[in-house]
């Protein structure tokens, strides 16, 4: 079997545009944020519903990882009406 060695962003890797896997990359570490905040809590999808401002179906969503239903904006916005500051570092890459 043949290995190569990542390039630091899963998506890159398989085969998305750089543009899409860094959104992806951005909205899969905001979700797990979300994630984590919520098992913390412990919370129930009905209660993290409650405080993050959203449907008890997109907190389902968010368990089961549906990166695709999440926008940054959203992801901000729940993570913020838990309490959770979002930090953003921006550097340049090697490619670029």
């Amino acid at each position: 079997m043949k290995t190569r060695k990542s390039s630091g962003n899963v998506f890159t890797d398989l085969g998305f545009n750089h543009e899409e896997a860094e959104n992806l990359r951005v909205r899969a570490m905001l979700m797990a944020a979300a994630e984590k905040y919520i098992r913390q809590e412990e919370m129930t999808q009905a209660e993290a519903a409650l405080k993050l401002g959203v449907s008890q179906p997109r907190i389902s969503d968010l368990m089961r990882g549906k990166i695709d239903v999440f926008s940054v904006d959203t992801l901000i916005a729940m993570l913020a009406r838990a309490g959770l500051k979002v930090k953003i570092k921006i550097t340049k890459t090697k490619a670029a």
